[in-house]
């Protein structure tokens, strides 16, 4: 992993002190400043104007209480947030995560992230994210439609198609944003379908928005491989997580000739040989909302393991599709023992540092989320698209405007890796692609 450069050290020392113990964004942002070296070097204007100092400050930061009143009519309390980041090439936009582990420091470091994953579509849409700490796990239908009635009570007077449009992320769906949208319609009294995507098909959804993340993950694999000469075909690969980036990712793998051995959940793992059941692993996820446990208690092929590592099982191919800071030093040195010849981040920040400078020294080929997951948002920009026509797309249409999306992000990223001297590297590609589109824009609008 490159030094900072030394005209970065003084930017991420003033970022780590401006936002004590928030570690999961100081690490998204030294992750992108790594990269920014020879940046600065061929362009001293980006210096000139503070550009990555101003990029590292968050345009808005709201934080807000969030009062409801559960089944049995107690008043709960979550807190609410959201971080308007850089809004240089488009609103704002970015998920909403409802989870306990959600705080301050998490929504900026995915906001951060955003940022540059937006820039990297080619999509005329900012950075932007948010989220609350309430946990819709074990919550009944009114009690989650009461949430998120008082969260969107505060929320909407920043948001707008032209100003700030979320979407879903971790413990946000379709229900979710139903259940938003319709609070916003009543307190606004406009039917302004582009102020949230993944909307329902049936009121203003984009198809393919479901699948979009894990699809898109692997269409970017799928440029990988084609780059060397390879594909899918024969291809053991691991997948992390059992929610909809990963059962998607895991659903286009099959169909291009991969076979997926494993596949998580919090509670541990299952390894099935005989390849994943996609549709007893839907069937167990979605229409029961089980556990991965419960497959392997049906399926004879698979062995469900509460402790050790995902990462233990041997693969060609792992794609971390779970959440930040899942795959450690220690798995990816698993990884590269069993062979694993590349990483795909599906998830955001999936790998630590300390995994990344593991893989990447073995000669493992990564790629990061900001690049690889990118689908969830090109095509949460194409349902904006529709909206704002008030058109709907065929799933086939969609499809392969996320394919042909996919497929230009990754070729971006190696044309950049090799404009700036580093052929072949992802991380780089991505960083400086995302970085340079986004500071051309800062400089051109001034400082504001």
């Amino acid at each position: 992993m490159p030094a900072l450069h030394e005209q970065l050290v003084p930017v991420y020392d003033e970022v780590v002190a401006r936002n004590a113990g928030e570690i999961e964004f100081h690490q998204a942002v030294k992750e992108v400043l790594e990269s920014l070296g020879p940046v600065v070097t061929k362009h001293p204007e980006y210096a000139d104007a503070e550009i990555i100092r101003r990029l590292c400050e968050p345009e808005r930061q709201i934080i807000f209480r969030v009062p409801w009143t559960d089944d049995a009519g107690r008043v709960q309390l979550n807190r609410g947030f959201r971080v308007e980041f850089n809004s240089a090439l488009g609103p704002y936009k970015g998920g909403l995560r409802f989870h306990p582990s959600v705080y301050l420091g998490i929504v900026k470091f995915l906001g951060f992230e955003q940022i540059f994953k937006n820039a990297l579509t080619g999509m005329p849409i900012g950075g932007g994210k948010g989220g609350s700490d309430f946990d819709p796990k074990g919550r009944s239908e009114a009690e989650v439609m009461r949430f998120c009635q008082s969260f969107m009570t505060e929320l909407y007077r920043h948001l707008g198609e032209h100003t700030d449009v979320p979407a879903g992320d971790i413990g946000v769906g379709s229900r979710e944003i139903g259940y938003l949208f319709g609070q916003y319609k009543r307190i606004t009294n406009r039917y302004e379908s582009g102020v949230l995507t993944g909307k329902g098909i049936t009121w203003g959804g984009s198809q393919v928005r479901t699948e979009a993340t894990g699809y898109g993950t692997v269409f970017f694999v799928r440029e990988m491989l084609a780059a060397t000469g390879d594909s899918f075909e024969g291809k053991r690969v691991v997948v992390s997580g059992s929610g909809n980036v990963a059962i998607y990712a895991i659903e286009k793998v099959q169909e291009l000739g991969g076979l997926v051995v494993a596949c998580s959940d919090s509670s541990g793992y299952v390894v099935d040989e005989a390849g994943i059941d996609l549709d007893l692993l839907k069937e167990i996820k979605n229409g029961r909302r089980g556990r991965v446990s419960d497959y392997a208690a049906v399926r004879g092929s698979a062995r469900f393991l509460s402790s050790g590592s995902i990462w233990d099982v041997p693969c060609d191919i792992a794609l971390p599709c779970a959440t930040q800071n899942e795959l450690m030093g220690t798995g990816a040195e698993a990884l590269v023992r069993s062979g694993c010849t590349i990483v795909a981040e599906g998830a955001n920040m999936p790998t630590t540092p300390d995994a990344v400078r593991i893989l990447r020294e073995a000669g493992v080929r990564f790629a990061p989320g900001k690049a690889v997951n990118a689908g969830g948002v090109s095509t949460s920009a194409l349902e904006m698209q529709q909206n704002a026509s008030r058109d709907s797309w065929t799933f086939e249409h969609t499809e392969a405007r996320l394919s042909d999306i996919m497929t230009s992000i990754h070729d971006r990223c190696l044309a950049t890796a090799d404009e700036y001297d580093v052929p072949g590297d992802y991380v780089a590609g991505a960083n400086i692609a995302g970085f340079t589109q986004v500071a051309d824009a800062m400089l051109a609008l001034g400082v504001i």
